[in-house]
């Protein structure tokens, strides 16, 4: 039957999607350790502004893009399943 196999895929790519979503939580709160912030804390500015203030302003519109990804993928996951 292709009902199971079907059904089974769809676990499958959801479960992908869960360790994403562990995967992206423990690197961000890696990159927002003190290594990491000891590493862009220099008396350095790019277009005037300080490079830390750049790191973490971009390590945040990162992860909203990610976050929009990965829900627009949950999205899509369950429609597929409703038809």
């Amino acid at each position: 039957m292709i009902w199971p196999r079907l059904q089974k895929g769809l676990l499958l790519q959801r479960l992908r999607l869960k360790e994403s979503w562990v995967i992206f939580f423990l690197l961000g709160i890696i990159m927002m350790n003190v290594p990491f912030i000891g590493i862009f804390n220099k008396p350095v500015t790019i277009f005037g502004v300080p490079l830390l203030y750049l790191y973490l302003q971009l390590g945040w519109l990162v992860s909203i893009l990610f976050i929009s990804i990965f829900t627009k993928s949950i999205d899509q996951s369950d429609d597929g399943e409703k038809k």
